[in-house]
C-alpha cells in the first residue's frame, strides 16, 4: 500500500503500532534555509557497523547530537553525543510542538543519493526509551521510506515531503522494520533528523 502525501495522516499503519505523517510542517521559505545550515554546520562523519566481526564503513554519513555527551550503541558501534547547535535547537522545539514528546538527542543522516538508503531494521536498542516517540524531520531530494509488519509481512510506504515530520511511536519498533530503499530515480541528498529519548 503506498500513500499519498498531499494531506496529513494519522496513523499510517493498519495496527500493532503508531506512525503519525504531519506533512510539510516547516514553510517553504525555511527548508532550504535549514537544508544549507545542516549540510554545512553538522559534523558528518561516515557511518560504521560491525558485520560479522569486520568493519564496515558506509557512503551514508550521519551525525549525533544530544542534551548531554550520550553515548549510543547500535551496529555494534558506539557513538558519542555532541552539544546542540542553533539550528538542530530551533527544529528540535519545533518537532516537540508537533508531537507533543520530549527528545533530549537526534542521530542525522546524510544519504547523497538515491543510491544510498536503509536495509530493514527497527530502532530498538537498549538505550533508547522503550516505545518511546522517534520523531524524524526531512530536507532535500523526496525519498519514499517503508514499513514491513515482522509476522504478516504486510508494507506501508509513504513518499516523504521536504520539510515533512514522520512520527513512530507506541509499539511500531516490536513489531514493524523501517527502511529507505535505494532508487535510481534520486540524484541528489536528503538529510534527515531523528529525534530521540535516551534513558540512563
Amino acid at each position: 500500500m503506498d500513500l499519498f502525501n498531499n494531506d496529513v495522516v494519522s496513523n499510517i499503519l493498519p495496527y500493532d503500532g503508531e506512525v503519525n505523517y504531519y506533512g510539510k510542517v516547516i514553510p517553504e521559505k525555511k527548508i532550504a534555509h535549514y537544508y544549507n545550515q545542516l549540510l554545512e554546520e553538522i559534523s558528518w562523519n561516515h557511518d560504521e557497523a560491525i558485520i560479522f566481526g569486520k568493519l564496515i564503513v558506509t557512503k551514508r554519513k550521519v551525525a549525533w547530537y544530544g542534551d548531554e555527551a550520550f553515548d549510543y550503541t547500535y551496529s555494534k558501534t558506539t557513538k558519542r553525543a555532541l552539544p546542540w547547535n542553533k539550528a538542530l535547537l530551533e527544529l528540535k522545539n519545533l518537532v516537540e510542538q508537533k508531537t507533543g514528546e520530549t527528545y533530549n538527542s537526534c542521530l542525522l543522516n546524510l544519504y547523497h543519493n538515491g543510491d544510498e538508503g536503509m536495509a530493514w531494521h527497527s530502532d530498538a536498542e537498549k538505550d533508547l526509551k522503550k516505545n518511546g516517540s522517534i520523531a524524524s524531520l526531512s530536507f532535500g531530494a523526496e525519498r519514499k521510506f517503508s514499513f514491513k509488519h515482522k509476522t504478516t509481512k504486510k508494507t506501508v510506504s509513504v513518499v516523504l515531503e521536504r520539510g515533512s515530520l514522520l512520527e513512530m511511536t507506541g509499539t511500531t519498533q516490536t513489531h514493524w522494520l523501517h527502511r529507505l530503499p535505494p532508487t535510481k530515480k534520486v540524484k541528489t541528498p536528503r538529510i534527515n533528523l531523528t529525534f530521540r529519548t535516551i534513558e540512563r
